[in-house]
């Protein structure tokens, strides 16, 4: 039977070669929230490694919504021109679609990168001097008391995703992610725990949620109509009395209506009082059930490492596509090295073409071909 995992797949007028997703994965290693070099050979590398879809790390729409000062940005020409090469770079020489996650991290913003410790830092230190959220509750002890959002801090941030969204268009990304999952701005607002507002974004599941779905309606009003427009979601908070997969399916569902193509599921990440038992694939079963009730393609993520067990989540109908982060940075080939043992085709570069295992006959540029 042919691979399922190996199938195109149609979002809009986009189509990708195959299912396999390289997640957002940050690098914490922008200047001013520039890329440089280092992201052009991490973006380039997946551009051209068989993948279906690359999305870019978290990228900050307002300077203050980075999580750390080495996070990518998009507000500015000079941020958008040094993701416009790479992207150049891409459509030259890659075979997978480019898609950008567009983030702000709310009360999770302003730390140091993990190698320096990871804790909130102040003004002082490099970051800045104000965090906000949708209620003044910090992330955990000893963390900043965000700032609660009034009127014209909303209208900042929603434009602040609309003006990205513009640019990301401009420096000719395929797709666009919204991140409202693991604890940052708008997971925020979805979840009771952090959302403790009385007017109309707090409260109810649907006051909740409205602040999230007029950031998607915004960004789906300027992004091109035949261009995917989807969104990354934390299924549930692993705590009791916050964000579960029932209001997941609720918002999935919403959203949907819309005109959101695609839902990215993940969980966790808002409040250091989670209980996870993390093993392979346990961000699965949360996927499958909001791939049950809605039409949109779905993508599950979370320990999912072996090719066997990606064609099988796809081809079971529980996800219909698989997204790899770590152990993508571990080996950037994944897909071809999944492609052969599933007995599929993935796209190469035809400078690295000799090396797959169908074509190993072809002779080597500077040496003699094998005798027969």
């Amino acid at each position: 039977m042919p691979s399922r995992l190996f199938a195109p797949i149609e979002l809009r007028s986009l189509t990708l070669n195959n299912r396999v997703v390289v997640a957002p994965m940050c690098q914490y290693s922008a200047h001013d929230g520039v890329a440089n070099d280092w992201h052009l050979m991490h973006m380039g590398q997946f551009a051209v490694a068989g993948c279906g879809l690359f999305i870019t790390e978290a990228t900050g729409v307002v300077p203050e919504g980075r999580i750390t000062p080495g996070c990518l940005g998009l507000w500015n020409d000079e941020q958008e021109e040094a993701l416009g090469r790479i992207i150049r770079f891409a459509k030259d020489y890659g075979n997978a679609a480019m898609g950008i996650q567009l983030a702000h991290a709310g009360r999770k913003a302003s730390t140091q990168s993990p190698w320096e410790g990871g804790a909130p830092q102040s003004a002082d230190g490099g970051g800045w001097s104000e965090i906000v959220g949708p209620s003044a509750i910090p992330f955990a002890d000893g963390w900043p008391v965000p700032r609660e959002l009034d009127a014209a801090g909303l209208a900042r941030v929603k434009q602040g995703f609309v003006d990205a969204a513009k640019r990301a268009d401009r420096a000719g990304f395929d797709l666009v992610e919204i991140h409202a999952a693991h604890g940052y701005l708008l997971h925020t607002f979805l979840s009771p725990i952090s959302n403790q507002r009385t007017d109309d974004y707090g409260g109810s599941l649907e006051n909740r949620m409205r602040f999230p779905m007029e950031v998607f309606e915004a960004i789906r009003a300027v992004w091109p109509e035949d261009k995917p427009l989807g969104i990354r979601i934390s299924a549930t908070d692993w705590i009791d009395g916050g964000w579960e997969i029932d209001d997941s399916v609720a918002f999935a569902m919403a959203l949907e209506e819309m005109g959101c193509d695609f839902i990215h599921v993940s969980s966790g990440g808002l409040d250091p009082a989670q209980e996870i038992t993390a093993g392979p694939g346990y961000q699965v079963g949360l996927c499958a059930e909001i791939t049950s009730v809605t039409d949109m393609a779905t993508i599950a993520v979370g320990m999912i490492d072996e090719p066997k067990q990606a064609e099988t989540i796809v081809s079971s109908g529980q996800a219909d596509m698989i997204a790899l982060g770590r152990p993508m940075l571990l080996n950037p080939h994944w897909a071809w090295r999944a492609s052969v043992e599933l007995r599929a085709d993935a796209p190469f570069p035809r400078q690295y073409q000799r090396a797959h295992p169908s074509l190993s006959a072809l002779p080597v540029p500077g040496n003699p071909p094998k005798k027969k």
